[in-house]
């Protein structure tokens, strides 16, 4: 099972950028999750979306702001990153579980197979 993200770097606050996820088709995966660990801070979830119907969840922490979205026929999964603040620098990790979106199971241990990481720096 491979799970890769792209699409980190530096941007200014205020700033968009946008992190894409693909995962390979071999694993009967459902949510694909996005989340950051900043230095000296646990990994926290953002966002995650089904692949089965579709539905998507946000952290308060980052809803209004960030979108998420899918492209089923290429495995990918966008996680679209509006006015960056600098608390949002971290490196983002994208994930799948077997399980559904659900913002209860947002957690690291509901999913089973990461990607390696995107460093986001938000500075001026």
């Amino acid at each position: 099972v491979q799970v890769a993200e792209s699409g980190g770097g530096l941007v200014q606050p205020g700033g968009s950028l946008t992190l894409s996820c693909t995962a390979s088709a071999s694993f009967n995966y459902d949510a694909i999750g996005w989340f950051r660990q900043a230095p000296g801070k646990e990994r926290e979830g953002l966002s995650c979306i089904s692949s089965s119907n579709g539905a998507t969840g946000f952290v308060d922490s980052v809803k209004g702001r960030f979108t998420i979205s899918r492209d089923s026929a290429k495995n990918t999964v966008d996680l679209q990153m509006n006015n960056l603040e600098r608390d949002d620098t971290a490196v983002y990790y994208c994930a799948i579980s077997i399980f559904p979106c659900n913002l209860e199971r947002l957690y690291p241990g509901w999913y089973d197979h990461w990607g390696q990481g995107t460093q986001v720096t938000v500075s001026s």
